[in-house]
């Protein structure tokens, strides 16, 4: 199946693809955030001495920057040391 050019570039008008995070940590800050690869289902975002693993929900937000897909969190990963 080809890949539309505008999903794997961002936006159709060539912007990064970003995403909503819901959930995390108490101190973690709900962000929006570039989707990096565009088109993944997972985001795994550094915070402290680890990463906040995001997956997608297949919903959406109406946000200041747009209309965003949704990620919300299910585990951290803490860093060896």
């Amino acid at each position: 199946m080809a890949k539309d050019k505008a999903h794997d570039a961002g936006g159709a008008d060539g912007t990064p693809e970003k995403a909503v995070l819901e959930g995390g940590p108490d101190e973690f800050p709900g962000l929006i955030v570039a989707i990096d690869p565009p088109g993944t289902s997972e985001l795994k975002i550094p915070y402290l001495a680890g990463y906040e693993h995001f997956r997608a929900t297949g919903r959406t937000k109406a946000t200041a920057e747009g209309t965003l897909p949704v990620y919300e969190w299910w585990e951290r990963t803490e860093l060896p040391g």
